[in-house]
């Protein structure tokens, strides 16, 4: 149970009144969940429940989660509802559009923008980062491609970071650079040769993010901007760089830290760059994944890799032990999940301290599905499987 919530400025800690969250949750206003429209065509898919996709996200806030945003879309039928507050200190209720982190969802964003520069032949999925990045890896490390780089086949390792949450908050104002991340990975030895595992690692979209500015000769984001959020009309969708605020209306993000809710809103978002930068809605991330599956924005042969997972590759799971291997989960720029039932679904999970988000759909559209958790735990909120769950499976 968290009983205060701490915010912390640039410079200093200040501990404001306590805030016990059973008497937040009291004071809530009631989870919006509206009933679920009816299919527009035929669909193999489970009709919409409603009721499961309402409890999926009650009970806000919670030891786990200050809110939840849920929109499902599609001819199998639409459904939109919110839970939880804006501000723990304060009520109220989570703005409609609201702007959150959306996190490693950003990596969708980055390889969409390396595949369209490869159907423009300036890059090629076959060529390697020692080509195009001269000297950025050690001369120890074997070659790595473009390829490998997208379907995190790549053995790249991450830097080693303090991993205590006390290091987080005294350093989250901190200004990275790319460079930064990759002088701390060339520290560590390759994970394995390339192309015989899959490791999801920050490290191998950072690389893409160099490899567009190299080959464009502008900052990545002004590649996503000019290629994907202006042409798509995201207009809720931002790449910060080094502005540590979230534009717009949004609820407030915390983590928790040994029983207390730190607010970390404000946090640089500069070390994840363009692996997990960006900031977006809902409407906008919806909108994004309609124009990408329907080909709006990469040639079919191109897309079609972002829907295939590679072939014969393990997970690294930092053993030989072939017994254990569970299979790739990765294509080039997203994540393929069968549920219960038997639909598959693809899409992306992210992360960002104080924020959690999925985007999901099936092949053709039919359903779709993004959500939006103010997560204060670590690593993916547990309600995006829950929703998801809630949405997709019968």
């Amino acid at each position: 149970m968290f009983t205060k919530v701490v915010t912390l400025a640039l410079a200093a800690a200040v501990t404001v009144p306590a805030v016990a969250v059973p008497a937040a949750a009291a004071a809530a206003p009631a989870a919006s969940c509206p009933a679920a429209t009816r299919p527009s065509a035929p669909t193999s898919l489970p009709a919409l429940d409603a009721a499961a996709l309402c409890r999926s996200i009650s009970g806000l806030p919670n030891g786990q989660a200050t809110y939840s945003l849920v929109r499902v879309r599609g001819e199998a039928g639409s459904w939109t509802g919110s839970s939880g507050v804006r501000d723990v200190r304060t009520g109220g209720r989570v703005p409609d559009g609201a702007r959150f982190r959306i996190g490693s969802v950003t990596k969708v964003f980055t390889a969409t923008v390396v595949l369209q520069l490869v159907g423009e032949g300036k890059i090629d999925l076959d060529g390697t980062v020692q080509h195009y990045l001269s000297g950025l890896l050690p001369a120890s490390y074997p070659s790595v491609t473009v390829a490998q780089l997208l379907n995190h086949t790549s053995g790249l390792p991450s830097p080693t970071l303090p991993g205590d949450d006390q290091w987080i908050l005294d350093h989250r104002f901190d200004t990275w650079t790319p460079q930064r991340w990759m002088d701390g990975v060339a520290k560590n030895p390759m994970e394995f040769t390339p192309g015989t595992k899959q490791h999801y690692l920050n490290t191998n979209t950072i690389v893409l993010g160099m490899l567009i500015e190299k080959v464009t000769g502008r900052p990545y984001g002004d590649a996503v901007r000019a290629r994907i959020i202006r042409p798509l009309g995201l207009r809720h969708t931002t790449i910060p760089g080094e502005d540590v605020r979230i534009p717009g209306p949004h609820a407030k993000g915390y983590m928790a830290v040994d029983g207390t809710l730190v607010d970390v809103t404000e946090m640089s978002q500069t070390m994840p760059w363009a692996a997990g930068e960006m900031i977006s809605t809902t409407a906008d991330l919806d909108r994004f994944m309609v124009a990408l599956f329907r080909g709006r924005l990469l040639k079919p042969a191109l897309l079609d890799k972002m829907f295939t997972l590679p072939k014969g590759v393990p997970m690294y799971d930092g053993n030989d032990d072939p017994s254990d291997d569970q299979p790739a989960a990765y294509t080039m720029g997203m994540s393929v999940t069968t549920l219960p039932g038997g639909v598959t679904i693809y899409g992306k999970t992210g992360s960002r301290y104080g924020y959690s988000t999925g985007m999901f759909a099936t092949r053709d559209l039919k359903r779709r599905v993004v959500v939006s958790v103010g997560s204060t735990t670590k690593g993916d909120s547990a309600m995006l499987q829950t929703v998801g769950l809630a949405a997709f499976a019968s």
